[in-house]
């Protein structure tokens, strides 16, 4: 099971978690009647559809296409995801 009883019966700040999950709820609630809005204006979904099709080629050409390029790429990911997780084990 992803949460286990023993592990809610350990926080601390229960109406905090409470508040963040019903805020989470509003927002994704928000953020729904927001694309629904810019949906039904008439060319804004396709000038959004052309964006993504331009950084889509952009990042294409950009990173997947050369040797170098796509290095670059695998070394900005690893460092990023080193600043996500801390320092491991093996490294304090």
């Amino acid at each position: 099971r992803a949460f286990d009883v023993v592990q809610w019966e350990g926080v601390e700040n229960k109406s905090e978690v409470a508040i963040i999950a019903g805020a989470s709820l509003v927002f994704i609630w928000f953020s729904s009647a927001v694309v629904s809005a810019v949906d039904s204006i008439p060319l804004l979904p396709k000038l959004m559809e052309l964006v993504g099709l331009g950084y889509t080629a952009w990042f294409t050409y950009r990173y997947l296409i050369f040797k170098n390029s796509r290095k670059e790429l695998v070394e900005d990911i690893e460092e990023l995801k080193s600043k996500i997780a801390g320092a491991t084990i093996g490294e304090e």
